[in-house]
């Protein structure tokens, strides 16, 4: 009888059990907590907390086996260059870029919103990192996960894993790190800036900027050019006004589907024993510092050009929007400046510098893969 229990035991999953699967147990309930009580990125959230749910219960070794299964495959996404490119697709199509043409002073908040991709890649080479692995980090400061991905996979694919948390991370917590260093730069009197309304923009304006931008950052970074390329696809698809079904498509079914499939791909290669390191920790405490001191620059420039050109001013808090993270920079700035003003719109004016941080991380990144390579 004793013999057959200890058979029976040791058919299940629980002999293999190990402290770092329980560890990461606490993980999965704290991204749950914050994805479904706390609402922070819950489509992106949920996938990655059951993803890493199943990477740290011993019957993953038995779904993730050889080359079959479903798990597996999906398991290898992040690895795979056509997820970012594809997500880039489904950003551009839901997004406007009317506010960064009708203001092309935004895009310096965009290019401000790249200084934490410098002291990412500055601190990381610090804390004893190869010039390669410094620049897989250095993306996260931007707070742009695809383009963290798309970098790590071709300079540092050993650090995908922790460099796709923390830029996802950085993103979901955007309303808990941003509005705090938004207060601290700013006066009530700045929060409650009004700016003008942005004109409106014609489609021929709207077409050619996808045109020209594509040429352009293809020329200066070829190593972006997937990223750029479907990017301002999916936005030409949108201002077209003939590709209808396209749209829904790359805005719906496309990009929901692809992000399923990166957040259990993240997710699943969360295991405790890769997951649970010093550098895990390293790497995620530079990326939140990074974001935040983006946020302060973008600020910062703000108020700089306020000073320079006191007759138009914007309101500071669009500058923490130049960084990638699109749309949830500017949702979080137009929020922080309803506290102030609650008559007061700035989630238009947010989406320049954000649309401009997207652009803006991407070709930074090509610079980073065409150096580094």
């Amino acid at each position: 009888m004793q013999d057959s229990l200890l058979q029976l035991w040791s058919l299940t999953g629980f002999p293999d059990l190990h402290w770092q699967m329980l560890v990461m147990w606490l993980v999965v309930v704290g991204l749950l907590y914050l994805a479904v009580y706390k609402q922070f990125e819950p489509l992106l959230l949920v996938p990655i907390a059951f993803g890493a749910l199943l990477a740290n219960l011993p019957v993953w070794r038995t779904l993730a086996d050889g080359s079959s299964g479903v798990l597996y495959y999906l398991a290898q996404g992040i690895h795979l260059d056509f997820v970012p490119p594809l997500l880039f697709l489904g950003i551009g199509a839901m997004t406007d870029f009317g506010p960064l043409i009708a203001d092309p002073r935004t895009l310096f908040l965009g290019m401000a919103g790249q200084f934490g991709v410098l002291l990412a890649f500055v601190g990381a080479a610090v804390l004893g990192f190869s010039s390669r692995d410094a620049a897989s980090m250095a993306v996260i400061g931007g707070a742009d996960g695809p383009t963290s991905i798309f970098t790590a996979t071709k300079l540092a694919p050993h650090l995908v894993t922790p460099i796709a948390v923390a830029a996802y991370c950085c993103i979901a917590l955007a309303p808990l790190i941003q509005p705090p260093i938004m207060r601290w730069l700013t006066s009530a009197d700045e929060r409650r800036i009004r700016m003008r309304s942005p004109r409106k923009v014609g489609q021929l304006e709207r077409l050619v900027f996808c045109l020209a931008v594509t040429a352009c950052c293809l020329l200066l970074v070829p190593a972006a050019s997937s990223l750029i390329a479907m990017l301002m696809l999916g936005n030409f698809l949108r201002e077209c006004s003939v590709t209808d079904r396209l749209v829904r498509a790359s805005q719906n079914e496309i990009l929901n589907v692809i992000t399923i499939f990166l957040g259990i791909s993240i997710g699943l290669s969360m295991t405790g024993q890769d997951f649970l390191k010093w550098q895990t920790i390293q790497i995620l405490g530079l990326g939140v510092v990074a974001f935040g001191l983006s946020t302060a620059a973008g600020v910062m420039l703000a108020k700089l050009m306020n000073r320079l050109a006191p007759t138009s001013l914007l309101n500071p808090l669009i500058g923490a929007a130049g960084v990638s993270a699109v749309p949830v920079s500017a949702r979080v700035v137009h929020l922080e400046g309803q506290l102030a003003d609650k008559d007061n719109y700035l989630l238009m004016h947010a989406m320049g510098p954000n649309v401009a941080g997207v652009i803006g991380t991407a070709v930074v990144a090509g610079y980073l893969l065409a150096t580094m390579n």
